[in-house]
């Protein structure tokens, strides 16, 4: 359970050793990869392979829907598979008024690389979690997977799928094998919606969007409010088997993102997260593709979907205060409502449109140099996404369909 209160020295000075250490890796990859292509990376593309279904086919959870986080595995541990994909869904089973409700899907499956078969990794019951997670569980796109096996899912859960019912929520922490084994929760955690991580092996930092700040949940619909935030979370992270993740620092790196409820989409707020150089990237994509050897950049990216742009936040690993609703890097024009978000191999950013069913690329200096529809059925149909290790495609999950495609 995350204490709200300020750490111990030893935890501060643990925080800054571990962001100094990232920083420093940072570097050093980001020099090794040199001068980026002029060729945007999505041009490389023509053809999307459709996924199965994301609903995990035995169990409680048989029929959860509308797919949300993408996460690549960078390594086999415990049931986790090497180049693998986690979704996490959203939606229960059947159809309303007791099925297919928003905040409500409890269930992360794990796709093969061909997207063209998954198995259950874990089915979460609220009623077993080892910790609080305030309003039970509803998988959101925060969803991140570290090399040392720990699974971190966000919950922004409801009881009917409408706002009325949301509650703050929590990070699910999960071993290797699916078993949730701690939650974060209060203070700092509201709404989960989004995560991305920097991954140093002892230590990670994440870095999570919240959209249920401000008390926007009993404001007038389609009424923006001020309040949503981004959040750094520094973890210690033993190897599996020995312990468990514990938060030693929190710290709000971005605030005052526009958020409103929605009675279609439940809640809109600061969705997609990147950072710049390596590390993970927003639903856990790994901008080494799913090598062993991860570094981070100190640049976070964040899709701010109401406003339609694409917001910058330096210094994310150590800064010691909020960066507000940081720098525009891009606004307008192909940028559709953003949503996911991912870091390309050239170091452009990658988001894909809430209004439209069309990926965009960015570069890091705010010029769109691509999109391309992947999602035929349009507006509603995209969330997250990930680049394929390699570079050879990007998976991004389909709404309309209830699936996980592949972009290649």
């Amino acid at each position: 359970m995350l204490k709200t209160k300020c750490r111990n020295r030893l935890g501060i000075a643990a925080a800054m050793m571990t962001a100094a250490a990232l920083i420093g890796v940072a570097a050093s990859i980001a020099s090794a990869h040199g001068p980026k292509p002029a060729t945007a990376f999505i041009n490389n593309f023509t053809t999307v392979t459709q996924g199965v279904a994301s609903a995990p086919a035995a169990g409680p959870e048989a029929g959860d829907q509308n797919p949300y986080g993408v996460a690549v595995i960078p390594r086999t541990v415990g049931k986790l598979v090497k180049g693998n994909i986690l979704v996490s869904n959203f939606n229960n089973v059947g159809a309303p008024p007791t099925g297919n409700l928003q905040g409500t899907g409890t269930s992360i499956v794990q796709y093969a690389p061909d997207v063209q078969s998954q198995t259950t990794f874990a089915e979460i019951d609220a009623s077993t979690l080892p910790g609080a997670c305030p309003g039970g569980v509803g998988l959101t796109t925060a969803l991140v997977v570290l090399r040392s096996g720990w699974v971190i899912v966000g919950s922004l859960p409801t009881t009917d799928g409408t706002i009325g019912t949301a509650g703050a929520g929590c990070l699910i922490v999960l071993d290797a094998n699916g078993n949730p084994v701690e939650t974060f929760s209060g203070g700092v955690v509201d709404g989960p919606w989004d995560m991305t991580a920097l991954d140093g092996g002892f230590f990670a930092q994440l870095f999570f969007t919240n959209v249920l700040n401000g008390d926007v949940a009993h404001a007038a619909p389609d009424t923006p409010v001020n309040a949503g935030t981004v959040v750094r979370m520094t973890l210690f992270t033993p190897p599996q088997g020995f312990g468990k993740p514990v938060a030693v620092d929190t710290k709000i790196i971005g605030s005052g993102f526009a958020e409103e409820n929605d009675p279609a989409a439940l809640i809109i707020g600061p969705t997609g997260v990147g950072l710049s150089g390596g590390g993970q990237n927003s639903q856990g994509n790994q901008n080494n593709q799913g090598d062993d050897d991860q570094g981070g950049g100190n640049t976070l990216y964040v899709a701010d979907t109401i406003n339609n742009r694409i917001a910058r936040i330096d210094g994310a690993s150590f800064r010691g205060s909020s960066a507000g609703i940081g720098q525009t890097v891009s606004t307008g024009g192909l940028l559709n409502m953003p949503l996911g978000l991912a870091i390309a191999p050239n170091g452009d950013i990658l988001t894909v449109n809430a209004g439209d069913g069309n990926i965009v690329e960015t570069t890091p200096g705010g010029t769109q140099v691509a999109s391309a529809t992947i999602a035929p059925a349009g507006g509603g149909s995209l969330f997250g996404l990930a680049v394929m290790p390699g570079g050879a495609g990007i998976y991004f999950v389909d709404d309309s369909e209830n699936q996980l495609n592949l972009f290649h």
